[in-house]
C-alpha cells in the first residue's frame, strides 16, 4: 500500500535540470511509494468576457460580476511573503504587467524574490490564454512572444514558463501543441474535452499522453506531454475556499461542536481516490482556484495549509504505470453534453474575426517598416522611447488581448466585443499614421468602397505595399467618383459600384465606381501608381468605352435583372480557356463547369434556423448561442423566399475582371469574380442585416457542391498552418455517438478547407476564421454569419444579436477564394494563395509622388520560404522568423 501525500506543487514535469534555485529545484518532487496529490493554487483571469479588460482589472461594473484582478495579485503576493511553503501560479501577463507597473520598488523587489525562489511561478506566459479555434498561428506566436519577452526582461530565466496552461479554451488544436513543443515547453495541461472522449480516457487510463503535434516535423520535435485536468480547472466539490464560494472552511478547533476535520479529510481522500483511478502514475493534480478567485488569498492558503496537515497521514494506494499513449489528431469539436457542440463560436461575431485578422496584417507591416527605419539609422535609434515604437507596443498589446479565448472567439458580451474592436481600431490607426507615413492617408472602409480621399480627389497617388518577401501581382480596387474621368498609368477598368455595396455602406460616400488595376509589387516593398485628370483634350470615359466594347449581348446592368432559367450567362478567362466557364444553373445558383474531369459546382447561399428555448414552451432544451451550434433542421433554407436569384453580369471583350452579381434577398448578396490571368475564382459575400422579425435566429452558410467523390472525407487547416483529415461522423481515437448530424461535424477553418478524390481537389480559402464541414459527398460549406435570439446558458447571459452601427443588424462582408486543381498540384497553389490572402497588400494614398518602386530586401525569398516575422525588439535586436 502507498501513503497518500499531498503538497502545494509547482507545475514542473521533469527533474533533469536543477541548475537554478528556482524552477525544478524549488519543487517538491514527491515520494515514489506514495500517491502524490499536487495541490495547484491558481486563478483564471479572463482578459475580457462579461466585463472589459479594464473593468476586470479594476473591479468595476460589479453589477455584472465581481472581479478585480489587482486585488487578487495584491493579496496573493502578501500571503506568499508570510509563509515560505506557499506556492502560486499565474498566467495572464496582460494583467500582471499592468499590475507590475503600478507597484513601488519595495513590492517589485519582493515579487522578484518570490520568482527567484520558485514560489510565484508563471505558466504559459502569453499575453493572454489564446483561443485555439479562431486564431492564426502568426498571431499566437506574437502574443506568446509579447508575454514571454516581458517576463524575461523583468525577471530573467527564473520566470521562464515550463508548462503551457490552456484550461478554458473550447477545444484544442494540434498546431497549438506543435507550437508549444517548438517553444520548448515541457508539457501542456487543459480542462475541456468532449464528454464522450473523457469517459473513454478515464476508463482506459489515458488522461495523460504524448501529443504528436505535427506530421511534418521529425519526432520528438513536436511531441508534448499533455495532461487533462479531472475537474476542468476547478477544485474538487466541497473544497472551494474563496470568499465567494459556499463551501465550509476547515474548522479544526477540537472544542467546537462543528469541527469538520474528519469529514473534510474523508471527502478529500475520496475525491483523490476517484481521480487516481483514471491515471496511470502515483501523481495526480488538483487545481485549487477558479475564475477570478483569490481576491482574499488568506482564506485560500489558510485552509489549504490545514488540508495538507490533516490529510498527509491517511493511507491509500495507487499503482504506477509510465507507458503513455500517443495522439496525433486534435480535440475538435468539443461537446459537453449530447446536443451541445461548441461549434457555433467558430463563426460568432464574423466582423470582429475579420477585423482581428486584418489588424494582424497592419501589425506585421508596422513591424517591418519600423525595422527598415531602424536599419537605415545604423541601428542607433532609441526604440524604447521612440513614438513609433510606443504606438507599436500598444498595437501588440491590443492584438495580444484580441487572441484571448473570449475575444476573437466571439464569446464575450456585446459591450466587451465593442471594447476589443475599439482597442484595435485606435491602436491600428495610431500605429499606421506615424512620423514615417504622416503624408499618406489610410482608408479603413475600403472593403465597402468608402474612401473620402480618393472619391473627392481628381489627382492622387496610390502607394501599395507588399509585406511578403516575394514579388506578387495583385488586383487593386479603389473607390472613385466616375463623374470626372481619369487617365491611369497602367491598364485599368472602372467598375460601377454594385447594389450590395450601396446597401452595405448606407448612403455613406459618393463613390459610384471602383478603379480596378493590376499592381506588380516588389518583394517586401512598395510601388506607387498615379491617378491624374485628363490632359488637354484627351477624354476617356472608361465605363462607356467598356460597354461599347462588349461583343456579346450580356451588357452590364448596374441594378441587375431577373434571369430566366434558359439564359446563358457565361464568364471565362484565358487561363482556364475552354476548361472553365461560369454560368447560371436553373433559376437560382451559380454553376461552374471546370472541365470534364471535375464536373460541376453549384454555389449556394442558405441558412439554418437556430434551436431556441422559450419559457412558454420548449422547442429545444439545448438552444443555439454564442458557443453552441444546434440547428433546428439538418436541411438549410434558401436565402431567397421564392427560390429565385436576381442576377446581373459584368463581362465583355478581354476585360480585367468579369463579375456575376447574385442577389438572393435584400440581406444576402454574392459576387463571383474572375480576374484576367488568375487561376482562382473570388467569391465576395455580403450578409446582413439578418432578419429576425419572425423570432427565429439564423445561421447563414455558403455551400459549394461538386461531383467530386469525396466519400465523407474533407480537410481543414489548423490555425492556418498544417492540415488535418476529417471524416463525417467519426473521431480517430474514440467511438462517436453522433447526436447532432450538422453541428457535430463542424470544424474550425482558419484559412482553408478542401475535398478531393483520386484526381481533383477543390480548395476554398477564407479571409477569417469560420466553421466549416462537408455534410455530403462533393460538398463544402462554411458558416459566414450568425444572428441569434436565444442564449445557450454557457455564461454570457445574452443572445448573440449584433445589431450593428445602425441598430437593425450587423452587415458583414468577406471573401472566399476557390481553387480547383489536381491533387498533386493543389498544395503549392493554396499555400501561396493563402499567404497572399493573409498578408495582402496595404494600400495608402497621398498627393505627392514617392519613388515608383522600392524593395527593402536585396534578394526575394523563394516561394517555399515565408518571412513570418521581421521586427525589432525594444533593445534594438532584430527578430527574424523564417518558415518552410
Amino acid at each position: 500500500k502507498m501513503v497518500l501525500f499531498i503538497f502545494v506543487a509547482l507545475l514542473i514535469l521533469s527533474t533533469a535540470s536543477c541548475e537554478l534555485s528556482c524552477g525544478y529545484h524549488s519543487c517538491n518532487q514527491g515520494e515514489a511509494d506514495k500517491l502524490n496529490v499536487h495541490i495547484v493554487p491558481h486563478t483564471h483571469d479572463d482578459v475580457g468576457w462579461l466585463k472589459t479588460v479594464d473593468q476586470y482589472y479594476y473591479g468595476a461594473n460589479s453589477s455584472i460580476a465581481w472581479a478585480g484582478v489587482q486585488y487578487i495579485l495584491d493579496t496573493v503576493v502578501q500571503q506568499l511573503s508570510v509563509d515560505p511553503t506557499r506556492r502560486f501560479i499565474y498566467v495572464e501577463v496582460a494583467f500582471f504587467s499592468r499590475w507590475w507597473r503600478e507597484q513601488n520598488t519595495e513590492v517589485q523587489q519582493e515579487v522578484k524574490r518570490l520568482v527567484q525562489e520558485g514560489r510565484l511561478e508563471f505558466i504559459l506566459g502569453g499575453w493572454s490564454m489564446n483561443d485555439e479555434a479562431a486564431t492564426h498561428y502568426n498571431a499566437i506566436i506574437d502574443q506568446m512572444t509579447l508575454g514571454l519577452r516581458f517576463l524575461n526582461d523583468t525577471f530573467g530565466p527564473c520566470a521562464r514558463p515550463r508548462v503551457a496552461w490552456q484550461i478554458d479554451p473550447f477545444g484544442h488544436s494540434r498546431e497549438q501543441a506543435s507550437l508549444f513543443a517548438q517553444m520548448g515547453f515541457d508539457g501542456l495541461f487543459f480542462g475541456r474535452l468532449d464528454y464522450q472522449d473523457k469517459e473513454t480516457r478515464e476508463m482506459k487510463l489515458k488522461m495523460e499522453e504524448i501529443w504528436r503535434g505535427s506530421q511534418s516535423l521529425h519526432h520528438p520535435e513536436a511531441d508534448l506531454f499533455t495532461g487533462l485536468n479531472e475537474n476542468g480547472y476547478n477544485p474538487p466539490a466541497g473544497f472551494c475556499f474563496d470568499a465567494y464560494c459556499k463551501d465550509d472552511p476547515i474548522m479544526d478547533d477540537p472544542t467546537l461542536e462543528d469541527n469538520n476535520v474528519k469529514q473534510k479529510v474523508d471527502d478529500f481522500i475520496s475525491a483523490a481516490h476517484k481521480q487516481a483511478k483514471h491515471f496511470r502514475t502515483n501523481h495526480i493534480m488538483m487545481t485549487m482556484g477558479s475564475d477570478f478567485q483569490y481576491s482574499n488569498a488568506k482564506a485560500w492558503f489558510k485552509n489549504l495549509d490545514k488540508l495538507m496537515k490533516y490529510v498527509n497521514s491517511a493511507v491509500r494506494y495507487k499503482n504506477s504505470d509510465t507507458e503513455w499513449s500517443v495522439k496525433s489528431d486534435d480535440f475538435f469539436p468539443y461537446a459537453d453534453a449530447p446536443h451541445q457542440f461548441w461549434t457555433g463560436y467558430f463563426t460568432s461575431r464574423p466582423g470582429l474575426k475579420g477585423y482581428v485578422r486584418e489588424s494582424n496584417k497592419y501589425l506585421q507591416v508596422c513591424n517591418q517598416l519600423e525595422t527598415v527605419a531602424h536599419l537605415r539609422s545604423g541601428m542607433k535609434s532609441n526604440l524604447r522611447t521612440s513614438k513609433s515604437n510606443v504606438l507599436r507596443e500598444y498595437l501588440r498589446a491590443a492584438m495580444g488581448v484580441a487572441q484571448h479565448h473570449d475575444a476573437v472567439s466571439g464569446t464575450s458580451k456585446q459591450h466587451v466585443a465593442n471594447d476589443y474592436a475599439k482597442r484595435l481600431y485606435i491602436d491600428v490607426i495610431s500605429s499606421v499614421i506615424t512620423e514615417g507615413s504622416s503624408n499618406l492617408t489610410f482608408c479603413d472602409y475600403m472593403n465597402i468602397t468608402l474612401c473620402d480621399f480618393t472619391q473627392n480627389s481628381n489627382r492622387f497617388t496610390a502607394v501599395v505595399y507588399n509585406p511578403l518577401a516575394r514579388a506578387v501581382s495583385k488586383y487593386i480596387r479603389i473607390p472613385v467618383d466616375c463623374t470626372p474621368s481619369y487617365i491611369f498609368v497602367v491598364i485599368e477598368l472602372l467598375v460601377p459600384v454594385s447594389e450590395a455595396t450601396e446597401s452595405v455602406r448606407r448612403n455613406r460616400g459618393n463613390a459610384n465606381c471602383e478603379l480596378v488595376f493590376l499592381a506588380k509589387l516588389p518583394a517586401l516593398g512598395y510601388n506607387s501608381f498615379s491617378v491624374i485628370p485628363p490632359i488637354s483634350c484627351i477624354f476617356v470615359d472608361l465605363i462607356e468605352k467598356y460597354k461599347s466594347s462588349a461583343t456579346n449581348k450580356r451588357l452590364f446592368t448596374p441594378k441587375g435583372k431577373v434571369v430566366n432559367p434558359s439564359d446563358d450567362i457565361t464568364i471565362s478567362n484565358e487561363v482556364f480557356r475552354d476548361e472553365t466557364i461560369l454560368t447560371t444553373k436553373e433559376m437560382n445558383f451559380c454553376h461552374v463547369n471546370f472541365n470534364r474531369n471535375s464536373g460541376l459546382m453549384d454555389s449556394i447561399f442558405g441558412y439554418f434556423l437556430s434551436s431556441i428555448y422559450f419559457e412558454r414552451y420548449i422547442i429545444f432544451k439545448s438552444p443555439t448561442g454564442a458557443y453552441i451550434f444546434r440547428p433546428n433542421s439538418s436541411t438549410p433554407f434558401h436565402c431567397s423566399n421564392d427560390g429565385k436569384v436576381k442576377l446581373s453580369v459584368l463581362t465583355g471583350s478581354n476585360p480585367l475582371v468579369q463579375e456575376v452579381y447574385q442577389k438572393f434577398s435584400d440581406w444576402a448578396y454574392q459576387v463571383v469574380r474572375l480576374y484576367k490571368g488568375i487561376k482562382h475564382i473570388e467569391v465576395e459575400w455580403t450578409v446582413g442585416p439578418i432578419p429576425v422579425k419572425d423570432q427565429w435566429g439564423k445561421e447563414v452558410i455558403s455551400r459549394y457542391e461538386t461531383n467530386i467523390d469525396s466519400n465523407g472525407y474533407f480537410y481543414t487547416d489548423a490555425n492556418g498552418r498544417e492540415v488535418l483529415e476529417r471524416k463525417k461522423n467519426y473521431r480517430p481515437t474514440w467511438k462517436l455517438n453522433q447526436t447532432e448530424p450538422v453541428a457535430g461535424n463542424y470544424y474550425p477553418v482558419n484559412s482553408r478547407i478542401y475535398i478531393r478524390d483520386a484526381h481533383v481537389q477543390l480548395t476554398v480559402l477564407t479571409d477569417r476564421s469560420q466553421g466549416g464541414s462537408s455534410l455530403s459527398s462533393g460538398a463544402l460549406e462554411l458558416m459566414v454569419h450568425r444572428r441569434l435570439l436565444g442564449e445557450d446558458s454557457k455564461g454570457v447571459a445574452e443572445p448573440l444579436n449584433e445589431t450593428g452601427q445602425f441598430g437593425d443588424g450587423l452587415i458583414t462582408r468577406g471573401k472566399h477564394w476557390l481553387l480547383l486543381d489536381t491533387v498533386t498540384s493543389s498544395a503549392k497553389q493554396h499555400r501561396l494563395l493563402g499567404e497572399e490572402a493573409f498578408m495582402s497588400p496595404l494600400v495608402m494614398f497621398g498627393g505627392a509622388t514617392p519613388p515608383a518602386l522600392q524593395s527593402f530586401i536585396v534578394n526575394p525569398l523563394p516561394p517555399n520560404i515565408h518571412l513570418l516575422t521581421l521586427a525589432t525588439t525594444n533593445s534594438g535586436e532584430l527578430l527574424v522568423r523564417l518558415e518552410h
